[in-house]
């Protein structure tokens, strides 16, 4: 009974659609909003694996955020030793790989839509899919007890989205040697290479941390999201495309927005801006 109860489960988790499931109901992320900062927290112990229902938790967790302009940035951490060990090997089956698919790229795509700066803090090791994860922030905070690694050729794939962003940070010979390789690298390589951002000793992470978090959210959470859509609209463009493309942003979208008007009314009256973010 114990066990057709604990199926059944399963099957509900599995059959909840995207738009049906709010932070309330959410099992394996911890989401709160702290002022300008959501914060979401991957609490599967004991190695964060991800399975169908913790990414429509990820992905719904950033999506909600999208009508909260009083919402600046999203920060992403992890409970326990592990940031994150990857997708759980029982959702790679040919029952399951597509909604599984389906739902690890809507986290992505979430990510990027969502226009809000994202921080990813890695604490400990990120595996396949965690890794990505982790990869995936705007800005990745980590400390020495981290590593990085994609093992997925050994059994047989390759990690989709470490093959698309791996070549945006690492360029294309990198990114071929840890993907066709599967070799675990360590916080300080990843660092050197720049798929981590701030590299710091873990007594002094949640201070890092806060200091990104206060010197982001300081700003205009409109042009905050206007940036990061101008640095993402030029990658894979020509100099000259990124550069037209920044510069309608700039000419025209930015200047229709109270806060780019009202950043200038403060440098001329010497004040600090009043943001409305929008």
């Amino acid at each position: 009974m114990a066990e057709e109860t604990e199926v059944q489960a399963q099957v509900e988790d599995y059959a909840m659609k995207p738009a049906d499931l709010m932070p309330a109901e959410f099992k394996f992320v911890k989401h709160r909003i702290e002022g300008p900062v959501a914060r979401m927290t991957l609490n599967r112990p004991d190695r964060n694996l991800l399975n169908e229902r913790a990414l429509i938790e990820l992905a719904r967790g950033i999506e909600v955020l999208h009508e909260k302009d009083e919402v600046k940035m999203v920060v992403i951490d992890a409970e326990g030793q592990n940031f994150c060990g990857g997708v759980e090997l029982g959702e790679y089956t040919t029952q399951r790989v597509f909604q599984m698919l389906d739902a690890f790229h809507r986290v992505f795509v979430a990510m990027l839509d969502v226009g809000k700066p994202v921080i990813t803090v890695v604490n400990g090791p990120a595996v396949a899919g965690g890794s990505e994860l982790a990869a995936f922030g705007d800005i990745v905070i980590a400390t020495p007890k981290a590593k990085f690694a994609q093992p997925e050729i050994t059994i047989g794939v390759f990690p989709p989205l470490a093959a698309t962003i791996f070549p945006y940070v690492l360029g294309p010979k990198l990114a071929l040697e840890l993907v066709l390789t599967g070799q675990a690298i360590t916080a300080e390589r990843a660092y050197e290479l720049g798929l981590v951002t701030k590299l710091v000793q873990p007594d002094q992470l949640e201070a890092t941390v806060s200091d990104f978090i206060a010197r982001i959210s300081a700003q205009s959470g409109a042009v905050l999201s206007m940036a990061k859509r101008a640095i993402y609209g030029g990658m894979g463009l020509s100099l000259k495309d990124g550069l037209k493309n920044s510069m309608n942003i700039f000419l025209h979208e930015l200047y229709r927005l109270e806060d780019a008007q009202e950043g200038l009314r403060a440098i001329v009256e010497k004040r600090k801006p009043q943001w409305k973010n929008r």
